[in-house]
C-alpha cells in the first residue's frame, strides 16, 4: 500500500494508528482496492441514517428557530474540521481522526441534552441512557444497510475510539457498571476499555470541547443572550475582542463576532498542539499502543487553558444553558420525550409496525422493551418528534 493510501502522501508519527495494522473488523471482510479501513469506517459514518439525521437535531437550540444556529451534523462537521487539521499537524492518521469525529454524537436525542435528560430519568430503571452508549448501539446494532450484519461494522480502531474518547471506562473507581451494550459487545472483540484511546480519538476529544464552547458563544451572542460587554472578563475572549476592537473600530459587531471566535479557535488549536508535544517530549511514545498505555492523555491543554476552558464553561451555564428561553424549550423537550416514553410503555402496540415487531411476544419484558422505545426516541429528529407526539396526544389527528 503506498503512503498516499496511508494517510495522505505524509509519512505518520511513530505512535499514530496505521490503517495497515488495524486489529480489524468483528466480522471479517475483504479490503477495499481504492480505500483504506479507516477511509472506509468514514464513508460508512458519513452514509449512515443516523448521520444524515443530525441535521435536524438541536445543539442548543431547535433547529426551526433560526437557520444559523448550530445542529449536531453542523458541530459534528466542525469538530471533524477542527480534530483534522491538529491530526494532520502532529502527524496522526487523519482519516481515523475524521471517523471518530464524525461519528461521536451519533446517539443524541431528539432536543439534545434536553432529550438525553429526560431518556436518562426514564430508563434508570430499565439500565440507563446516555448518548455515548447509544452512539455504540446505533454503529453496531441500529443501523441496518449491509446484507451480512446490523450496524457498521467499523474498525476495532474507530470502534475504540469513539467508546473511549472522553478516557477510559473504569467502572471499578467510579462505582458504576460499562453500559450493557458495550459491555456485551467488549465480550465479543475486546475494546480495552481499561486504557486510554489512540491519539487520533484523543484529538477528537479536545476537538469536540473547542467547537462546542467557542460556537456555542457564538450561538448566544447571535441569540441575544449577551454582548461584547459581558464577554470582557472571559480570559479567552475579552482581551481577543478588545484587540480587535482596537484595530477594526468601524467593523461591524457581527464581524467582529466572528473574527474573534475564529482567532479563540486558533488560541485554544495552538494550545493543544504546544501542549501535546511537550507531553510527547516527556513521554516519548513508540506506538499507538503506547499512547493508549501511558498514566494520562498524551493529547491534552495546559493547565493555564483547562481554567480558562472551565471559566467559559461556567459563563456558558449561566447565561446561555440556563436563559428562559432555554429552559422554556427544553422542559417542552423533556415532556414530549416522557409522555411519548410512558404511553408507549403502557401501549407498545401503538409503535410503528417495524418497531412493534421487535417487541411482539415480549411485552411483559420490561427492560427489553423499554430499551426499544428509547431506541426508537433517541433517534427522532426534533420535528419527528413534535409530529409524533402530536399524532398520539392530540385529537385533532383523528379528524
Amino acid at each position: 500500500m503506498t503512503k498516499y493510501m496511508q494517510d495522505g502522501s505524509r509519512e505518520l508519527a511513530p505512535y499514530a494508528t496505521k490503517a495497515e495494522e488495524t486489529r480489524g473488523r468483528l466480522i471479517p471482510e475483504s479490503p477495499s482496492e481504492t480505500r483504506t479501513e479507516f477511509q472506509r469506517d468514514r464513508d460508512r459514518i458519513v452514509h449512515s441514517g443516523g448521520f444524515r439525521k443530525l441535521r435536524n437535531k438541536t445543539q442548543v437550540f431547535i433547529e426551526n428557530e433560526g437557520d444559523y444556529y448550530r445542529t449536531r451534523l453542523t458541530h459534528s462537521l466542525e469538530v471533524a474540521q477542527i480534530a483534522c487539521a491538529v491530526s494532520r499537524t502532529l502527524n496522526l492518521n487523519q482519516d481515523l481522526t475524521d471517523a471518530i469525529s464524525l461519528a461521536h454524537d451519533l446517539g443524541h436525542t431528539c432536543f439534545g441534552h434536553a432529550g438525553e435528560w429526560a431518556l436518562s430519568e426514564l430508563m434508570q430503571p430499565y439500565g440507563g441512557f446516555s448518548h455515548n452508549e447509544q452512539t455504540f448501539r446505533v454503529l453496531t446494532q441500529m443501523e441496518h444497510r449491509y446484507l451480512e450484519f446490523d450496524g457498521l461494522n467499523l474498525t476495532w480502531e474507530t470502534l475504540e475510539g469513539v467508546v473511549k474518547h472522553n478516557g477510559p471506562l473504569l467502572p471499578e473507581k467510579a462505582g458504576e457498571t460499562v453500559p450493557a451494550s458495550i459491555a456485551e459487545f467488549n465480550v465479543l472483540f475486546d475494546l480495552d476499555l481499561h486504557h486510554f484511546a489512540g491519539p487520533e480519538a484523543q484529538v477528537a476529544a479536545l476537538a469536540d470541547d473547542i467547537a462546542y464552547n467557542t460556537h456555542d458563544i457564538d450561538d448566544g451572542y447571535r441569540a441575544g443572550f449577551f454582548d461584547f460587554e459581558d464577554l470582557k472578563s472571559l480570559p479567552l475572549f475579552g482581551p481577543i475582542l478588545e484587540d480587535i476592537k482596537r484595530h477594526h473600530p468601524k467593523a461591524e459587531k457581527d464581524r467582529i463576532m466572528h473574527a474573534a471566535v475564529r482567532q479563540v479557535i486558533g488560541s485554544m488549536v495552538t494550545d493543544m498542539m504546544d501542549s501535546t508535544r511537550a507531553t510527547i517530549s516527556r513521554l516519548n511514545p513508540q506506538s499507538a499502543l503506547d499512547v493508549r498505555k501511558a498514566k494520562e492523555p498524551t493529547i491534552c491543554f495546559s493547565f493555564a487553558m483547562q481554567q480558562n476552558i472551565r471559566i467559559l464553561r461556567d459563563f456558558l451555564k449561566k447565561r446561555m444553558y440556563g436563559h428562559s428561553k432555554v429552559n422554556r424549550v427544553c422542559a417542552k423537550s423533556e415532556r414530549i420525550v416522557k409522555d411519548m416514553f410512558v404511553f408507549l410503555m403502557e401501549k407498545p402496540e401503538c409503535l410503528p409496525n417495524e418497531w412493534y415487531a421487535k417487541v411482539r411476544g415480549r411485552e411483559t419484558e420490561d427492560v427489553f422493551k423499554a430499551r426499544i422505545i428509547a431506541d426508537y426516541i433517541a433517534g427522532m429528529t426534533d420535528r419527528f418528534a413534535v409530529k409524533e407526539h402530536r399524532s398520539l396526544f392530540s385529537t385533532e389527528t383523528m379528524v
